[in-house]
């Protein structure tokens, strides 16, 4: 988990930031200023803005500033979304709006579409952007022409910081703590990738590694020297060592997480107008450690049924078919830069804004498994035996977007404006490394006696993953203010391409031992086990390694394009400064084709059978619709207005849903299997909200929606041998409904500066699935996948009178949501509430410095998902501790 790069990019970071405020240094203005004492609030400086934006805009949306963001602590966009009315976090990268799970929500970058680096989802995962080059979020909740036809709960756009006006540059460190990280296991990472040897090999034989294949190839012969069997295992043996092999695990103490930040910005005169620039870097390390716990429930759960293994009673009346504790060690490495230059000159602006985020994640697991039943039988308490399981992942997320934005505002045209866009990302997910090493553990009495490879098939599993998704955005809008004596008119007209290619590769290895019974020597201490591939070892036991691709016409790559073509026309209209009306068309055309495909792609005729025009046709949507929205607003005075709205949209399946590809779902641990034919599902969105807003900031509002949705894509499960497997359906009908209601209320009648902020969601949705499609589902008719009943987001503020200090005390909580769907008369599977509680103190000794302390989950809560009311899955989660040191160069 150690690596060269890390201390090369700590390097850089530190470097950068040294040179920045050396630079600072030197351009620092010797003239001394007087001390200039804000009068007023934080809150009240800062967040008007965006609540004058959320009051302005024409259709239903929530805003977050970056003063919020800085105020709540959080460090990433992701989980500064959750803190908005309706939305849900889910694994740390995905927000649920609305109770509608992450397909239902769509997230632009300064409106422009961006790819994603999730290897399973088309969703961007929120977590890669930080929220120190964020200027705020916009979550749009009622849908407006001008928007993608994506679209379900919500449109989330990601506002980056633009070029200054004036001088900036500042610095930041920080350092942090997390309870459940103290102790975890380290290993050597070995991240150069597949061998060129095996890939050639791959090509030479064919994919086939066995020793028929290889004497084949060879022309081997048996001689003095040998038989040719012996020959070609010797060749494969020689394929073999070069996989990695040395993964001992070493139990030590980790790191604390730091991390630092430093950015620069100007801004001068240049040829009548005003040239700027920005420029930032960030870096962060961070270690997670706890314990994990994964079951699969027994077909009949009886009340009381155990749910520990210690004692022959408990494993007779065991709640589970199998159940598995796990150790997981997760290190997290962050870097981020962001570039911009700008040119402003009278009502004309152009930015280039150039984005790198890099998120690498390296991860060992060790698992203990014991079957108290199903297919076969082994506990430690029973008959002395256990399964044990060392698992290593490491993968590296990159997303690059570079982005011309303008804004054109020409007064002599009526004050007709354009503002545009254009946008080249790309996003390239690759795990050079992925192995599992399986055993089968001995105890005697309790006590762990020592481990063996059984003589089966696939004991070490090898894998190599590559994924890159490009993404081609560009699109304008044009807007034309007509004012008359009673109205107030804006008409908009516009364009939206974006144009996506995706690659998957993906290449598996399998060692295999012929041996039954081979005892590893581990010293002693099972973390250990690991390391048994020694040339010593391969060349005294009977193992083999195998190319472990599945045959034609199965696939584990896929090839795959989006196109989307998009126009619309929209009006917006204010009479007597009290009626507003709002809506329009858009036309939008979208084709999409994924193919599955192989490794073992040698000849036309495995061509043939993995691009056939049938199966292309198969893996081909095309389609083009209108989509209709409108939006109706009474505004009174000064005090409150009522909006209502109505839209029409479309969610369209993932990528990865249509592709005939297997992957292991990482929200729910489940092996699941794309389907070809699945169809987009239509959705009719209605909303109506009450706004109130009074003096200092102070608002509240309450809200009604409703969505229909047609041929909802639900997820069905199976159960296999003592696991699970899952792929998707398109259900008949499903329908949200609920209210939500958020405020921000000044409590200076208590004492001054103290305010409270929040927001509560209460809702309810169904999903009716066929049950002729329904496999063995137990519930063809239930809530819908990832729904929450309840969101509730809390917050108690206080402001220092004298601009010295500040505090937050922020909680949330969620509803039980189902996770996966029960099968075979199993329940349903509920993510259990979380009640996440956190507190933020700032400190402000001068004017150009702060100091924060951040405490995360003060209740020490642990996630849980529990089935028939019996816990099948649970993560510690730990409390984290956190503080950092900001200063601001004048």
């Amino acid at each position: 988990m150690r690596n060269q790069r890390k201390l090369n990019t700590i390097s850089f970071a530190v470097s950068l930031g040294l040179l920045a405020q050396a630079n600072l240094v030197m351009a620092a203005d010797d003239d001394e200023i007087e001390e200039v004492v804000a009068v007023g609030t934080r809150l009240q400086g800062s967040a008007a803005a965006v609540i004058e934006e959320r009051r302005g805009q024409a259709f239903v949306a929530d805003i977050l500033g970056a003063e919020q963001l800085s105020r709540t602590g959080d460090s990433d966009a992701a989980s500064a979304l959750r803190r908005v009315t309706g939305l849900t976090l889910v694994d740390g990268k995905f927000i649920y709006v609305r109770g509608l799970g992450e397909r239902y929500s769509s997230a632009r970058l300064n409106g422009a579409s961006i790819p994603s680096p999730d290897l399973t989802r088309n969703v961007v995962p929120l977590d890669i952007f930080p929220s120190s080059i964020i200027e705020s979020l916009s979550v749009q909740k009622a849908y407006s022409p001008s928007m993608p036809a994506a679209f379900g709960g919500g449109a989330i756009d990601i506002r980056t910081k633009s070029v200054p006006s004036e001088f900036t540059a500042g610095i930041e460190v920080g350092l942090g703590y997390d309870t459940s990280a103290s102790e975890g296991n380290t290993y050597r990472l070995d991240d150069s990738g597949i061998s060129s040897k095996l890939l050639e090999a791959n090509v030479f034989y064919r994919g086939d590694f066995s020793t028929s294949s290889i004497a084949e190839r060879n022309q081997f012969v048996s001689d003095e020297n040998g038989t040719a069997g012996a020959k070609a295992l010797a060749v494969n043996k020689e394929l073999l060592k070069a996989l990695p092999r040395n993964f001992d695990l070493k139990e030590e103490s980790l790191d604390p997480s730091y991390n630092i930040k430093a950015h620069i910005g100007h801004s001068m005169e240049l040829y009548g107008g005003d040239l700027g620039f920005l420029a930032s870097i960030a870096y962060d390390t961070s270690w997670d450690a706890g314990d994990k716990t994964t079951a699969v429930i027994s077909s009949e759960v009886s009340d009381g049924c155990a749910t520990e293994l210690n004692t022959s009673e408990q494993i007779s009346a065991s709640c589970y078919e199998t159940k598995k504790e796990s150790f997981v060690t997760t290190e997290n490495e962050r870097l981020n830069a962001v570039f911009n230059i700008g040119y402003n000159k009278d009502n004309h602006k152009v930015t280039w804004s150039n984005i790198l985020l890099q998120d690498n994640e390296d991860e060992s697991e060790v698992a203990i498994q014991e079957s108290p039943a199903g297919s076969s039988t082994f506990t430690i308490a029973g008959d002395g035996q256990a399964n044990r399981s060392h698992m290593f992942n490491y993968e590296e997320r990159e997303l690059m977007v570079s982005q011309l934005l303008g804004q054109h505002t020409f007064l002599d045209y009526n004050g007709l404006g354009f503002d545009w866009q254009y946008t080249e990302s790309e996003a390239t997910t690759d795990i050079p490394m992925n192995a599992e090493f399986k055993f089968r553990d001995r105890y005697d009495n309790g006590n762990y006696a020592s481990s063996e490879i059984t003589g089966d098939d696939n004991r070490v599993m090898y894998s190599f993953t590559e994924m890159e998704d490009n993404v081609k955005s560009y699109g304008g809008n044009f807007t034309l203010p007509v004012f008359t004596s009673s109205f107030e008119m804006e008409f908009k007209a516009g364009y939206d391409f974006s144009d996506r290619a995706r690659v998957y590769q993906t290449s598996s290895f399998a060692v295999n031992s012929g041996a039954a019974g081979v005892e590893i020597d581990n010293g002693g201490d099972p973390l250990n086990n690991s390391d048994y591939l020694t040339d010593e070892f391969i060349d005294a036991n009977n193992l083999d390694v195998s190319f472990n691709e599945p045959t034609a016409p199965d696939a584990d790559d896929y090839y795959a394009a989006q196109k989307i073509d998009a126009a619309y026309g929209a009006f917006d209209v204010i009479y007597d400064t009290k009626w507003r009306f709002s809506g329009g068309l858009r036309w939008e055309e979208f084709k999409q084709v994924s193919m599955g495909s192989s490794s073992l792609i040698f000849t036309p005729e495995d061509l043939d059978i993995y691009f056939s025009p049938e199966r292309i046709e198969a893996g081909t949507i095309q389609e083009d619709d209108t989509y209709a929205a409108l939006s109706f607003t009474y505004m009174s005075g000064e005090n409150y207005q009522i909006r209502f709205g109505y839209g029409e949209t479309v969610v369209r399946p993932d990528l990865r849903e249509v592709s005939p590809v297997a992957y292991y779902d990482p929200l729910t641990d489940i092996r699941t299997i794309g389907v070809v034919g699945l169809q987009s599902s239509p959705i009719k969105n209605y909303d109506l909200r009450y706004e109130y807003y009074g003096a200092a900031g102070d608002n509240f509002s309450v809200a009604a929606f409703y969505k229909d949705i047609e041929a909802p894509i639900e997820t069905i499960l199976r159960v296999g041998d003592s696991d699970y497997s899952a792929s998707f359906v398109n259900g008949e009908t499903a329908e949200v409904y609920g209210i939500e209601a958020e405020w921000l209320y000044d409590l200076t009648f208590l004492a001054d500066g103290i305010f409270t902020s929040g927001n509560v969601t209460l809702s309810d949705s169904e999903a009716v699935i066929d049950p002729g499609l329904a496999a063995n589902l137990t519930n063809p008719t239930k809530r819908m996948t990832g729904h929450s009943e309840y969101v509730v987001n809390l917050q108690l503020n206080y402001d220092s009178t004298d601009g010295n200090h500040s505090s937050s005390l922020v909680y949330n909580v969620f509803g039980e949501r189902i996770l996966a769907a029960g099968v075979g008369g199993r329940e349903d599977a509920y993510e259990q509430p979380f009640h996440s509680l956190d507190v933020v103190y700032t400190y402000y000794p001068d004017f150009n410095s702060k100091i924060k302390f951040k405490i995360k989950n003060l209740l020490n809560e642990d996630q849980e998902v529990t089935q028939s009311d019996v816990i099948v899955r649970e993560r510690e989660k730990g409390m984290a501790f956190s503080v950092s040191y900001t200063y601001e160069f004048d």
